[in-house]
């Protein structure tokens, strides 16, 4: 197992014992984190298109980030051409094997636990998904993001390509499709 640590922030590749806790920091940060930019009703609908998709831990590319011991964070890559959604959203998920030399990797379900907001846990997943998707050969990296993700995503070289609305339980769910060129 690889450790990755930046101050008190460790992380580490998740396991499936991890899954209890990953879920329950997922649902803490889409009803907390998503307040200033949707409706109660988009809120409670993004728990239909968003989640834990278990295949990255499966697949050992999801990192789980710890400040001081504690589970604050966690966020993926995938050679998968599945773009977003959880286990629960199976009309989303494409399980086909990305080609490194065409088709951008996937960054997939960044959260921070909302008690461990601006403290740089979303910023070093990020990188560290980043770098391992590039160890992996792929040049670049493609995400859908939140409203409340977005500010993180173009801070971090991402570029906007589309505007979409995923639906959940009726609801129309506002994300921005965007795309990195990543650095070998």
């Amino acid at each position: 197992m690889t450790t990755y640590a930046s101050g008190k922030i460790q992380t580490r590749w998740a396991t499936l014992d991890d899954l209890p806790a990953l879920k329950t920091l997922i649902n803490r940060s889409i009803d907390a984190l998503q307040v200033e930019f949707l409706s109660p009703e988009q809120i409670i609908a993004s728990h239909a298109v968003m989640g834990l998709d278990t295949q990255l831990v499966e697949d050992g590319s999801y990192l789980v980030a710890e400040y001081d011991g504690v589970v604050a964070g966690c966020g993926g890559w995938s050679k998968r051409a599945t773009l977003y959604g959880g286990d629960h959203s199976s009309d989303l998920r494409d399980p086909l094997l990305l080609d490194p030399e065409r088709d951008p990797a996937r960054i997939r379900a960044m959260y921070t636990d909302p008690a461990f907001t601006r403290k740089g846990i979303g910023r070093l997943l990020l990188q560290q998904c980043e770098q391992a998707a590039a160890d992996n050969g792929f040049k670049t990296a493609e995400l859908m993001a939140t409203l409340s993700g977005e500010p993180l995503y173009i801070a971090s070289g991402y570029r906007p390509l589309e505007r979409v609305e995923a639906i959940g339980n009726g609801v129309n769910v506002p994300l921005i499709r965007m795309q990195k060129i990543l650095q070998p």
